[in-house]
């Protein structure tokens, strides 16, 4: 039995498979209104931000990162 979710926009039932692409919206237009929603901030986060979850990365952990998966991936990039 699929899986069967609640469009967040309209509430119309939404098959959670391949064959619905917006899911778990049930069409381009609910997906959209929704990001409207957020651009206005109407919708938000109900948790505080700790100060905590603010702290910047060190630039030069976050580039050797970025660097060692490039590395991990670079032989199958171009194929």
């Amino acid at each position: 039995m699929p899986t069967v979710v609640k469009c967040p926009t309209c509430q119309k039932d939404v098959i959670w498979s391949a064959q619905s692409p917006h899911r778990p919206f049930c069409s381009k237009r609910c997906q959209l209104i929704d990001l409207g929603e957020w651009s206005e901030e109407n919708n938000k986060i109900s948790t505080q931000i700790q100060s905590s979850d603010l702290a910047q990365p060190d630039p030069q952990a976050l580039i050797e990162d970025i660097e060692a998966m490039l590395a991990k991936n670079e032989d199958d990039f171009f194929k």
